[in-house]
């Protein structure tokens, strides 16, 4: 039976281990050739130079039949992201596929996230799948297009504590997936987003996983089957869109409005407060409130 990704070749980020091992050894499986890349630094980024992890993964896929390469440059700069692109095409001769999944943590209440703290992660993260993106986009554009997930994360789309950097850093990604998802159109190239849920050492010791066995369905391997969705021809229609992919399943995460207080003329702050029903979307207290008052028989008038 071919597999989905039959004559591709995917450059996957951060890939020595985790996330990024299990959509290299999965993408391997479904016949594409694989880039390796990995860093091999420590999870707050620090260290560097061992491609021992990467080493590791190419083995692996290529004594199961597979094709892969290593690559351990830094995506943090441009010509990281240079050197992981020519990788590809010196080992396969071309790029089909990208997924930016390297990072770090740095996890700090915003009171003493210090100025490395900051520079650090948004730097591996928001730079870093730009300086790789770029040279890959650059390619795809002369070469017929192709595909490319970007990994944001529910802490910049919904907000986590002690996540300042991180979650600033993945928002901007988000940025970056639907403006560059209306720029690549003209290109075929199509590019989605990835919210990803999993137990990995970047995530093993945050509270609630600590000292836990972790949910088998939060492992990397069932995180996978959702990235290989994107990256295939069975989401070609979807370019712009994030996916949150987890233990919860793989749902679309979209950005939202209300109808707002719409006054046509020039208004006042205090008309802002009174209109707040029509401006802010309902909590789950005024949901609540309003399920209680509907379920009420109504009142009777007097006869």
């Amino acid at each position: 039976m071919a597999g989905l990704l039959d004559g591709k070749v995917a450059i996957i980020t951060g890939a020595g281990g985790g996330l990024g091992e299990a959509y290299a050894r999965l993408f391997a499986k479904e016949g594409a050739a694989v880039v390796v890349n990995d860093l091999g630094g420590a999870r707050d980024g620090s260290g560097s130079g061992s491609s021992a992890a990467a080493d590791k993964v190419v083995a692996d896929i290529k004594a199961a039949g597979g094709r892969a390469v290593a690559n351990g440059d830094d995506v943090s700069t441009m010509q990281g992201g240079e050197n992981i692109l020519q990788t590809a095409l010196d080992a396969f001769g071309k790029v089909d596929i990208l997924v930016c999944n390297a990072g770090i943590l740095r996890d700090k209440t915003f009171a003493n996230t210090s100025e490395e703290d900051w520079d650090k992660v948004i730097k591996v993260h928001l730079k870093g799948t730009y300086c790789v993106a770029l040279p890959v986009w650059n390619w795809m554009k002369a070469n017929g297009g192709g595909s490319m997930v970007l990994t944001s994360s529910t802490s910049g789309l919904y907000g986590n504590f002690g996540q300042t950097n991180y979650g600033a850093a993945k928002a901007g990604i988000y940025g970056m997936v639907r403006v560059m998802a209306i720029e690549g159109r003209k290109y075929n190239i199509r590019v989605m987003g990835l919210a990803p849920g999993a137990y990995t050492r970047m995530t093993s010791d945050l509270p609630g996983r600590k000292d836990r066995e972790p949910d088998p369905l939060s492992l990397p391997e069932n995180v996978a089957p959702g990235v290989l969705f994107m990256v295939s021809d069975l989401a070609a229609d979807h370019s712009g869109k994030i996916l949150g992919v987890s233990s919860r399943g793989v749902r679309e995460i979209k950005m939202l409005e209300t109808e707002g207080f719409q006054p046509g003329r020039p208004y006042t702050a205090e008309e802002v407060a009174k209109h707040a029903d029509e401006v802010f979307f309902p909590t789950p207290e005024s949901r609540r409130v309003e399920a209680i008052r509907l379920a009420q028989p109504a009142a009777r008038a007097p006869a």
